[in-house]
């Protein structure tokens, strides 16, 4: 574990479903490391501010007793118990209700978990500003997942940055040149940055020929990079078990066809020759290369199962 200076104090580990969340990744990793800290609701944005409800539309789900309830879209930011009985308190809290910090949450994690707003960003971004000023947090842990041109049968590629020079410094960490079109993450890391808040992204690549399926792999690998970064042990409970069945099932139906087992095996010889010790940036370049060439002359350039948003030598994240 690195001793930045920025994680020293209380930290907020921040995942939105939607754009930023491929496969789920990263709201998968968020929901691990809030059940794990036994984290209590301690803000909630309010809703009908900041989603179109056309484009980010309620579900209804059966709860235990059998009783047919609507969900809506939510953002709410977790901490530890002690803040409930500090800060705000909730309706319906237990009398006899445990209010002291978790054995396991000595590091001051907190958590934001919800769905990207539809609508008013700067006002949402605001709002959770707000949040972290009045919860005194001091750094910033932002999670996501892309689509990308990456093999499931490799290590998932996880992508870690900071625009805070001193955090880049003291972790050994880049910053990202992505220019394009960016989700509510950026928004949110800038603010932070601007009012002094230093902060992290962490990335994972999804494999984007699997884009409908939960990918437990790459929560797997935010969730082994988020542990290097945080104080926290992380028990990884079922996904090591699910990683390898996601991965397996997918194998299962490569074999069944051979057009989307050929596309692997290229972006697997890709793969390879990148992360090969022997590996120069000319020899990287000529095999991709090759490799756009191969795609190019099936007339499909993106694979069988459609597109990712990077090229497959783009790891960078569209935060």
């Amino acid at each position: 574990m690195s001793d930045a200076g920025m994680l020293k104090g209380r930290l907020l580990v921040v995942a939105f479903e939607g754009w930023n969340d491929a496969g789920e990744a990263a709201s998968g990793a968020v929901r691990t490391l809030k059940e794990l800290l036994d984290l209590y609701p301690i803000a909630e944005i309010d809703a009908e501010r900041f989603f179109d409800y056309q484009f980010n539309r309620p579900t209804v789900a059966q709860d235990d007793d059998g009783n047919r309830a609507l969900v809506w879209p939510s953002v709410v930011t977790y901490g530890p118990t002690s803040v409930l009985a500090q800060r705000l308190p909730l309706e319906g809290l237990a009398d006899d209700a445990e209010l002291s910090v978790s054995a396991n949450n000595g590091s001051n994690i907190y958590v934001l978990l919800g769905t990207e707003p539809s609508r008013n960003w700067k006002s949402f971004t605001a709002q959770i500003m707000e949040t972290i000023t009045q919860n005194e947090i001091s750094g910033v842990v932002f999670l996501g997942a892309m689509l990308a041109d990456v093999p499931h049968t490799r290590p998932i590629s996880v992508f870690v940055s900071s625009e805070n020079a001193d955090v880049r410094r003291e972790l050994g960490i880049e910053r990202s040149t992505y220019e394009g079109p960016v989700g509510i993450l950026s928004v949110l890391s800038e603010a932070a940055e601007k009012a002094g808040i230093p902060t992290v992204s962490i990335w994972a690549s999804v494999p984007h020929y699997v884009h409908n399926a939960p990918s437990p792999k790459a929560t797997l690998s935010i969730i082994d990079k988020l542990e290097e970064i945080i104080d926290v042990v992380i028990p990884r409970g079922d996904l090591v078990d699910e990683s390898a069945a996601w991965e397996s099932g997918i194998d299962a139906l490569a074999s069944e066809d051979e057009e989307m087992a050929s596309y692997i095996s290229q972006l697997e010889q890709a793969r390879d020759t990148v992360d090969s010790p022997e590996a120069s940036g000319e020899a990287i370049a000529q095999e991709f290369e090759r490799y756009l060439r191969r795609r190019d002359g099936k007339g499909d350039s993106r694979g069988p199962a459609g597109s990712g948003p990077n090229g497959p030598d783009d790891r960078r994240p569209k935060d």
